[in-house]
């Protein structure tokens, strides 16, 4: 039982640490302790997005916003065009709490996925563990509720973040349009359950 135990670790071990290897990325000095996402940093801003929500079957599309309410903290919100609230969720220092879901959507599993989306796509201050480069692109490691995600930068702005389970791509958030500090088409993909976000600003 000890036998397997530490053979089922090594073999966790070994898939979280080779999705770099994979992807050809190559270790370099750390010369910055923690990276900065500035898409939803304004306190003094509404970022508001047309957004389509694609979850176990399900179509929604509406408003999706968040707003910073303070330092650690964000309230995002998706409602239809008409206001009707489809979700509510508040996020502060990693803890996320439901203001309001739909029933179609109560779902533990669903509410795990988009605790795991909303806090890596509005944390603010990433702390890096390890440094890469893949064609002169800077990649940057860290940890998002103990799971180990990877950021992309492009032209110095962030382009990607990665969320990986056993050495594979298992989110990918894609960010394009990028004025002004503002993310204008996001899109989060997942690769293992059938949910796809889709955001376009409307500011």
């Amino acid at each position: 039982m000890r036998y397997l135990t530490l053979s089922l670790l090594a073999v966790l071990l070994f898939s979280c640490g080779s999705y770099p290897k994979k992807q050809h990325f190559k270790t370099t000095e750390n010369t910055q302790n923690v990276f900065s996402n500035p898409y939803f940093s304004n306190t003094s801003k509404d970022y508001i997005y047309k957004a389509n929500i694609s979850a176990y079957g399900k179509s929604f599309s509406g408003l999706f916003i968040v707003k910073k309410i303070e330092e650690n903290q964000h309230r995002i919100a998706f409602t239809t065009e008409m206001g009707n609230k489809i979700f509510d969720f508040t996020i502060k220092n990693n803890t996320f709490s439901v203001n309001y879901i739909l029933d179609d959507l109560n779902r533990k599993l669903l509410l795990n996925v988009l605790k795991q989306d909303f806090t890596a796509l509005v944390q603010e201050h990433i702390t890096i563990s390890k440094t890469f480069l893949k064609d002169s692109t800077p990649i940057f490691e860290t940890q998002i509720l103990d799971k180990p995600h990877y950021y992309v930068t492009k032209n110095n702005s962030l382009s990607q973040i990665v969320s990986v389970k056993n050495g594979k791509a298992k989110t990918v958030f894609s960010f394009s349009k990028i004025n002004d500090n503002i993310a204008n088409k996001i899109t989060i993909t997942h690769h293992n359950i059938t949910l796809k976000i889709n955001l376009k600003s409307i500011n």
